[in-house]
């Protein structure tokens, strides 16, 4: 198991802040020594790498993203990245899909991600580039989205992309858990991509994109320990986190504790 930093930001500005989260979750993990299970967290035997990108570079950058996270995949059975901003996903999630025969994506996001994709994809895009270049996406389930750009439903409708908005999460939390557990437990393997944001801003203030009405941190912990428990969960990423927007490391400590929790 390989924890991995990753500080690229695509965004055009807009989530300037996020690379420096890698350093600032891995503080506040330190400082955690046992889960909420009671699984001792000892920081000093955990393994960490980090994915040296040049931000100004994107092209390059994306492409050791990748080649990179796939040598993480083939060679550790779980594997889990902090960025940086939720570009970094479309090439971890790429990697990903190379190495699992049936690989299964779940995201935790406000929003979809689903705008007309550029070449390079910008946190706004990378999940319309990641199915545009060959994702199956049936195989991926969004929750927590809660704004959604025209556009962006089109495209979720036509590909058939299952998304699970709040109101149906706070009918039956324990239920909506149920489901997604079902299908992720079919595939050869599962990854789980979390944008802070899917959080509501009262429990993670800390990001570029509120959106009010999201789920409490409490909820999204239950998710995290619950799919963990799956033998076929393979890792993610935690993205978005913005130390300097944050408010007491409210968003920070956030972090840290679901990376706790799924190791």
């Amino acid at each position: 198991m390989e924890i991995v930093r990753v500080r690229l930001i695509n965004s055009m500005g807009k989530t300037n802040g996020c690379e420096k989260a890698p350093v600032e979750i891995l503080k506040e993990l330190k400082k955690i020594e046992l889960t909420e299970g009671g699984k001792e967290i000892n920081f000093d035997k955990l393994r960490f790498e980090e994915i040296h990108v040049d931000l100004n570079n994107l092209e390059e950058a994306n492409y050791l993203i990748y080649e990179n996270a796939k040598e993480i995949f083939e060679k550790n059975f779980k594997a889990f990245f902090i960025g940086g901003d939720h570009s970094i996903s479309y090439s971890l999630v790429r990697a990903f899909d190379k190495v699992e025969q049936n690989a299964f994506l779940i995201v935790f996001d406000a929003h979809a991600d689903c705008m007309d994709a550029m070449k390079e994809p910008t946190h706004e895009e990378w999940l319309r580039k990641l199915v545009e270049e060959g994702f199956n996406p049936q195989n991926i389930i969004l929750v927590s989205t809660r704004k959604l750009w025209k556009e962006e439903k089109e495209f979720l409708n036509k590909n058939k992309i299952l998304v699970i908005k709040m109101d149906v999460l706070q009918e039956d939390l324990e239920g909506v858990c149920d489901l997604i557990m079902e299908r992720a437990k079919n595939s050869s393997g599962f990854y789980i991509s979390i944008d802070i944001d899917s959080v509501d801003p009262a429990h993670a203030p800390g990001t570029g994109y509120l959106e009010s009405g999201g789920m409490s941190s409490r909820d999204l912990i239950y998710f995290v320990k619950r799919l963990r428990l799956l033998d076929n969960f393979r890792g993610g990423d935690i993205v978005e986190v913005n130390p300097n927007l944050d408010v007491n490391g409210m968003s920070v400590k956030l972090g840290a504790k679901l990376l706790s929790e799924m190791l």
